[in-house]
């Protein structure tokens, strides 16, 4: 079961990433280029919602059911945080990205609640580009490459 998780996982964070930065830089640009919302751009932005959500649900059976999890109970709280590669699994990549779709959340939240334009893209721009640099921090690069 682990490894088809992790296979799915993998994969859909590419689908992530993209949609993530697809709906980030079409909020930058419809911002800087004082654009018109439109049922595009709202489904752009859905999308992106959609997805990392559905990415957050596979993460957590993942997080629950690799092998890294073990770590707490072989290693404790100590041993888990002075090893980078149990610290990385365990610890920050799953913290972050929950505050990266926390941020998508709440910039997709706010931005329907502004009535023109410009302001909507805005509040896209802001929370979506913060979700897409912490995301990027935090991917385990190497096993992405392996």
């Amino acid at each position: 079961m682990y490894e088809t998780v992790q296979f799915i996982h993998s994969y859909w964070a590419y689908l992530v990433l993209f949609m993530l930065l697809i709906a980030s830089f079409n909020a930058i640009i419809g911002f800087a280029a004082n654009k018109e919302y439109s049922a595009t751009n709202f489904r752009i932005a859905l999308f992106t919602l959609i997805v990392s959500h559905i990415q957050l649900l596979i993460g957590i059976v993942l997080y629950f059911s690799t092998p890294y999890f073990s770590g707490w109970a072989q290693e404790g709280m100590g041993g888990v945080m002075k090893d980078s590669v149990l610290r990385l699994y365990n610890v920050e990549h799953p913290l972050v990205m929950i505050i990266a779709i926390a941020l998508i959340t709440i910039g997709y939240s706010k931005h329907k609640k502004k009535l023109t334009s410009r302001p909507k893209f805005k509040m896209l721009a802001i929370f979506y580009g913060f979700a897409l640099v912490a995301m990027l921090s935090r991917i385990p690069w190497t096993a992405w490459f392996n």
